[in-house]
């Protein structure tokens, strides 16, 4: 642990990008991504053949690493091409904080796009069947997350309405930025009235199915200062897994967050109160209340009066999900990079009508497979260093 808090805002992400996010017609996975990629580097300040690490994995394209480093023309020193599903690119952050730190790469370049709105029409699943839940044809990923769902119902005293109120407030922060593609009045009455999927969980509990790119650029903190934004370090990051079938969590309340989260708080030396605005992959409803209580926003059962009561929507007590989310804003295949470009853009103040103000610091995470790899990362303005 002294290492990692050595790490301790030594890089900083100085670019950050989106692309067509909702619908991209016509354009394809390596495309979209591209152009999130390219969008970023401008960002920064910097150009394609500055890059030389570079992370990335797309949906059908299990070489994308070098896919997208020839259709760029660029010739990185490292390629990271690992895939953990929708954490992945969290991941991607810690280890090209390593690379940074140890000087065997400059300027590293995290992206990701998909298509699967346009394309597919539906989530686009990498993961390989289970030899153990496939025989019970279950609907996965939803049935899985639905086991999490009625477990921390039995548990706790969960309800429906409490999970309906993660999605409204989600809505209700998509309603404050135009790149969101579902916008709109969304009541409590609304979630609950939608098609049941897997039970306990509606299709307004589900995340939506969007095409969408995004990018980051970071760097070393010596030579993010002389870019073109105000840099934003990295204070923390940190991964665990736990399993890979939902049916191999020990306890369906309890993530590997608990775990990514001690170690990315400890590694970045603050605390659940100093957090200024929490971008969580919220796939499902339930994802987002059992990440605030694994990560120690609330205590753990008490995930769903927290989100009922207003605490995460717009006025509340702790801003989550400020960009609509997984839910409102867009759900390309794999989130997690969209958590880090929102929360960069709330620390550099360009949020918008969204905008919390006075933020300073931010908590990204990512969840891969069903609840199976979590990723954290806590980032910092300049002065938090």
């Amino acid at each position: 642990m002294t290492r990692g808090r050595e790490l301790r805002g030594k890089t900083a992400f100085v670019g950050a990008a989106t692309f067509g996010c909702g619908e991209a017609p016509g354009y394809t996975p390596i495309e979209i991504a591209a152009e999130a990629a390219r969008l970023a580097i401008a960002d920064a300040g910097l150009k394609p053949a500055d890059i030389d690490g570079l992370s990335i994995c797309l949906p059908s394209d299990f070489l994308s690493g070098l896919s997208i480093a020839e259709y760029l023309g660029i010739r990185p020193k490292m390629t990271n091409n690992s895939r953990t599903g929708g954490s992945a690119f969290l991941t991607h952050a810690e280890w090209s904080m390593l690379a940074l730190d140890a000087g065997l790469i400059d300027y590293a370049l995290i992206c990701y796009g998909a298509n699967q709105r346009t394309g597919a029409g539906k989530l686009v699943s990498a993961q390989a069947p289970s030899p153990f839940e496939f025989p019970y044809r279950p609907n996965n990923p939803v049935a899985s997350y639905a086991l999490a769902a009625s477990r921390h119902m039995y548990e706790y005293g969960t309800t429906s309405e409490q999970l309906a109120s993660v999605a409204v407030a989600a809505r209700q922060w998509a309603n404050l930025n135009p790149e969101a593609f579902r916008q709109g009045p969304l009541s409590i009455e609304d979630v609950l009235a939608t098609r049941l999927v897997a039970d306990p969980l509606h299709v307004a509990d589900c995340c939506l199915v969007t095409d969408g790119g995004a990018a980051v650029v970071m760097t070393r903190a010596d030579r993010a200062k002389d870019l073109r934004h105000t840099p934003v370090a990295l204070l923390g990051a940190a991964s665990a897994t736990w399993h890979s079938e939902i049916a191999q969590l020990a306890d369906l309340t309890v993530s590997a967050a608990k775990e990514s989260g001690e170690r990315a708080f400890a590694q970045a030396s603050v605390t659940q109160a100093d957090i200024d605005v929490v971008n969580l992959y919220d796939a499902f409803t339930i994802n987002t209340i059992m990440f605030l209580e694994d990560l120690g926003f609330c205590p753990k059962g008490e995930g769903g009066p927290f989100v009922a009561s207003g605490a995460i929507a717009p006025g509340g007590t702790l801003p989550v999900n400020t960009n609509g989310g997984g839910l409102s804003f867009c759900h390309p295949g794999m989130y997690g990079l969209f958590t880090l470009v929102e929360s960069i853009r709330q620390l550099r103040g360009e949020a918008g009508e969204r905008q919390i103000a006075g933020a300073k610091l931010a908590l990204a995470h990512g969840n891969g497979g069903t609840m199976s790899s979590q990723a954290t990362c806590i980032l910092g303005l300049p002065e938090t260093v």
